[in-house]
């Protein structure tokens, strides 16, 4: 069936386009549009996800394992251990996550040596008696000059 058009709306072309919606229209989100996360945010949560879970996990292992009611003295009476705790809680359950999502061995080794490596300077600061305990801070020192870390 053809549409009959008036002399007025022949003239006009945006008129005989089908109506699309502006860019600013487009993006505000009506109803029933669906926000998306892009995706470094989501890969930047799940990694935060996974390295809250390991520590969690390990800190409780840890406390059950030598006894001690609170994570404070684990660190000032084992000072090494609760760093590479620390160190493999996060970096256990992101490797994981990250092979299960098949990201790649390759990058998930990558990213298992930028987690490992920043512990070595703290383990080097505990082993040279520059701080007591494995937090690194005013409260850490042992002697009487400060701890720069």
């Amino acid at each position: 069936m053809a549409q009959i058009r008036t002399p007025a709306e022949a003239s006009d072309p945006a008129s005989s386009r089908p109506h699309e919606e502006s860019p600013s229209q487009a993006s505000s989100g009506g109803p029933g549009h669906k926000q998306h996360v892009s995706p470094f945010w989501r890969h930047f949560l799940e990694m935060l996800a996974a390295m809250v879970v390991g520590m969690l996990v390990t800190g409780a292992i840890c406390l059950s394992i030598v006894g001690l009611k609170t994570w404070d003295e684990v660190t000032l009476q084992y000072p090494t251990q609760a760093l590479l705790a620390m160190a493999a809680g996060m970096t256990i359950p992101m490797m994981a996550w990250m092979l299960f999502r098949d990201m790649g061995r390759r990058n998930t080794y990558e990213m298992a040596a930028a987690m490992i490596l920043p512990v070595v300077p703290f383990l080097c600061l505990v082993w040279f008696d520059v701080t007591q305990s494995a937090w690194c801070g005013p409260t850490a020192r042992r002697r009487s000059w400060p701890c720069w870390c």
